[in-house]
């Protein structure tokens, strides 16, 4: 049985995306098999996996909501794509807001994603799902059908205020939706020690919420190198396997699978 980990954060720009790829492929190194999806429909998480143009694919994840809406068949092997570096992804694209917002009349709307995965838990030991940048019916269902939850945050003042609202959610969802959920943790992303700003944010982040909610120990330092990423369709660990942020990366992999003991 799977272990679903949701990667969520309303505010964009904070390392969500290359969070699920570069902890999903950090997670194979270590022998696991695992499934990203991308529940964004920037389609970012697709993009940093070489799918250059998402826009162009004719069966993503919307689609096959869409086929669990409708009661049909769901092309698994279509919709399923697989990466050289052993992680297998389901892709994303602009049509999951047309998507979003259709779903408002659905019964049992929070529950899509849950269908659609259920079939896929067995094959693989954990699935992240890259969440979009908002609260919407995508998010909720991505919380729903997920275990826990790993929160990127950037160490600067705002996205650490929004924090707020997010586990509010995570809170609601758990309460009426998904009695196991779990906050797993919040990752400081794109972190620049160097400055005092850094430092004091990410100790009003200890100090704010580290006595509820696990923060986790290692940070992912701000580096160019992650950025570029994205353009090469391939990991940390191939594009700049002894920086710094490969580095971080192997050891939030490390520090997520001790949490599963």
């Amino acid at each position: 049985m799977s272990k679903i980990i949701a990667i969520a954060n309303q505010k964009g720009g904070c390392g969500k995306s290359t969070t699920a790829v570069n902890l999903g492929i950090g997670l194979v190194r270590k022998g696991k098999r695992v499934l990203i999806v991308d529940a964004d429909p920037q389609g970012s998480a697709s993009i940093c996996l070489g799918i250059n143009e998402p826009d162009e694919l004719d069966y993503t994840l919307a689609n096959a909501m869409l086929d669990v809406i409708n009661d049909e068949e769901i092309d698994y092997e279509k919709l399923i794509h697989h990466h050289c570096e052993g992680v297998d992804f389901i892709p994303a694209n602009i049509e999951l807001s047309g998507l979003e917002v259709s779903m408002v009349n659905v019964m049992s709307r929070e529950m899509v994603m849950k269908c659609l995965l259920g079939e896929l838990t067995e094959q693989y030991d954990v699935i992240l799902i890259d969440c979009m940048p908002s609260l919407g019916v995508i998010t909720i269902n991505a919380l729903t059908c997920a275990n826990s939850v790993i929160i990127p945050s950037q160490a600067a003042y705002l996205p650490v205020k929004g924090l707020q609202q997010l586990i509010k959610t995570i809170l609601t969802v758990k309460k009426r939706l998904n009695r196991k959920l779990a906050i797993e943790g919040i990752l400081l992303t794109m972190v620049d020690f160097r400055t005092n700003y850094a430092r004091d944010i990410a100790s009003r982040v200890h100090t704010t919420y580290g006595s509820q909610i696990e923060v986790f120990e290692n940070v992912i330092p701000m580096s160019v190198k992650a950025a570029e990423t994205s353009a090469e369709g391939k990991s940390i660990y191939m594009h700049c396997p002894k920086g710094k942020v490969a580095e971080a990366y192997m050891k939030l992999t490390q520090e997520v699978l001790n949490n599963e003991k």
